[in-house]
């Protein structure tokens, strides 16, 4: 691909900091930028420089695609054990007056009143009690492949696997496999928040560390499987703590190759325990989307949350870097809506979804869980609706 217009004027400015144009010609040239340099981009450069070098590598990896799926989400319970300062979706078992609890009826018939609709995910998360363990999630995923073995089981993060794996005395490998063979198909990248345990153990003390949350997906990769990662940002951390967090998600997959997706997770601050700390600003936001894709050099993808960040911030990532905005959700979660995020009904039609995507000048594709195409809506024409029929009424005199 040729430079761009935007590329080389970049180059030939002469405000540029040299140390600046010094991580543009490597991400020209594809070389990997250093941990230093990493903070530098935080520290030093601008929206606009950022979004020249996070579109470049974007395009070169992705051209114009944006990929979206349709899939809907279960939340198991929001009734944790942990108490993590920063969610708003969980409640303690003492405030179980305030929470959910699902059984494993209630889960399968949430997923078969999608029989016969063409969703090809079910993302399953949510809170930690004991009930929710070894055997009841073995159960539920092999229950639904037996019901729908077409539909993609990808469930569960690291913080319900450590604490399930250690409650039934095992190790994370064995544990992974297991689920496996029940039908488990991709992890979601949700528990990472920040791996420091300088940030962590303010923010997320209970829970599995960063070295543990790290440990189950290389054990899930070990086995030829897939997942995702996030990182929670915009809250007490300083930028060498994000850094640090992608600098750790490079190595591992430096070594498994089995990431698929970064997700930069945004802080929302309403109804939790740290709602005095303000919310990063929009600017802050595509800044972040832009260095995560510069620095995860070996992340095929990276991903916002429509739901979480809004559509308009949404179309506004896919120039910083973005390529994956999620997929229709269908209403189904409550994660984002109860911290405060914009959509308070996260529900979008695949028709919404793809002229959201083509407003933002960007090529829509509905994928499959592991990046398959499922359905190209560069050229597709949507049936118009049918319109209302009007009959002539009879005129009395």
């Amino acid at each position: 691909m040729e430079v761009s217009e935007n590329f080389g004027m970049l180059l030939n400015n002469p405000q540029l900091l040299p140390e600046l144009k010094a991580i543009a010609q490597k991400v020209l040239h594809n070389q990997r930028i250093t941990f230093d340099e990493g903070v530098l981009l935080y520290e030093k450069a601008e929206l606009g420089y950022l979004g020249v070098l996070a579109n470049y590598i974007r395009e070169q990896k992705h051209g114009d695609k944006t990929y979206f799926n349709r899939n809907f989400h279960i939340e198991p319970t929001n009734l944790c054990v942990y108490d993590c300062k920063f969610c708003s979706y969980s409640r303690l078992i003492k405030q179980r007056s305030e929470g959910w609890e699902y059984t494993m009826e209630d889960m399968l018939n949430m997923v078969k009143k999608y029989d016969g609709q063409p969703v090809t995910e079910v993302h399953i998360v949510g809170g930690v009690l004991p009930q929710y363990d070894l055997p009841f999630y073995t159960e539920l995923f092999s229950s639904i492949k037996r019901h729908r073995p077409d539909l993609h089981v990808k469930a569960l993060t690291p913080v319900e696997y450590h604490y399930i794996f250690k409650k039934a005395k095992i190790d994370y490998a064995t544990g992974m496999q297991l689920m496996k063979d029940a039908g488990l198909e991709s992890m979601p990248g949700g528990g990472a928040e920040i791996f420091h345990p300088e940030v962590r153990d303010q923010i997320a003390k209970d829970k599995c560390t960063g070295d543990q949350w790290l440990a189950i997906h290389e054990e899930w990769h070990k086995i030829g499987m897939r997942s995702n990662a996030t990182m929670l940002y915009g809250h007490i951390e300083q930028f060498w703590h994000r850094v640090d967090h992608m600098e750790q998600l490079r190595q591992l997959q430096d070594r498994t190759g089995g990431f698929q997706t970064f997700i930069p997770l945004k802080f929302r601050n309403q109804d939790n325990q740290m709602s005095n700390v303000p919310e990063s600003t929009v600017v802050e936001d595509l800044r972040n989307y832009a260095i995560a894709r510069i620095y995860l050099d070996n992340f095929d993808h990276v991903k916002a949350y429509w739901a979480m960040i809004s559509r308009t911030t949404a179309q506004l990532s896919l120039n910083f870097g973005v390529d994956d905005i999620d997929g229709t959700l269908d209403d189904t979660t409550k994660i984002y809506s109860m911290a405060g995020a914009e959509e308070q009904h996260p529900a979008m039609s695949t028709k919404q979804l793809v002229e959201l995507i083509k407003n933002a000048g960007r090529h829509p594709i509905e994928r499959d869980t592991l990046y398959n195409v499922v359905t190209d809506y560069k050229d597709y024409q949507f049936e118009e609706t049918e319109k209302p029929k009007y009959y002539k009424l009879p005129v009395i005199n």
